[in-house]
């Protein structure tokens, strides 16, 4: 016990930091790629009937994708930061400002990717409105930015 102890306080810093890139990486792509992937199927339904489409259901099929994006440039960010000797409260702060990104991106890319799905069906029933349906989408893109850019000012 005496040992676990003397190396968490040895290298607690380096491991609070660390932690912070791991949830900053594979929460928001866990997100992004299940995002992706929803609405990837609601396309297809539209696409066997209408192959024209593709661009414009492309384009909402990339938009669950970005938090991805936001948590890799974090992940990439507090990577960075992390150093040898790394003391306990910076590897804590590390931490704490990969949270934004990790936990908001991964929760956005979600319903973000419901909204999308759901814009597909403006596409299928009336494409001339599909603007909407992508600004809809674009609307809970809001709350990663957010979340992104908390991150980004914390880690500065």
């Amino acid at each position: 016990m005496n040992t676990f102890f003397s190396f968490f306080l040895e290298n607690g810093g380096l491991i609070f930091a660390a932690l912070g890139v791991v949830l900053a990486t594979i929460l928001p792509g866990v997100g992004s790629a299940r995002g992706v992937g929803m609405v990837g199927e609601a396309a297809s339904g539209l696409l066997t009937e209408e192959p024209e489409k593709f661009g414009k259901a492309l384009i909402l099929e990339l938009l669950p994708g970005t938090q991805g994006l936001y948590g890799f440039v974090i992940a990439f960010m507090a990577l960075g930061n992390i150093k040898t000797g790394l003391d306990i409260g910076t590897g804590f702060s590390i931490f704490l400002a990969c949270l934004p990104v990790a936990f908001v991106g991964w929760k956005s890319a979600i319903v973000q990717a419901k909204t999308a799905a759901s814009a597909i069906a403006i596409l299928a029933k009336k494409p001339e409105h599909n603007t909407k349906g992508i600004v809809l989408t674009v609307m809970v893109e809001t709350y990663a930015l957010l979340g992104f850019v908390m991150s980004v000012l914390m880690l500065r």
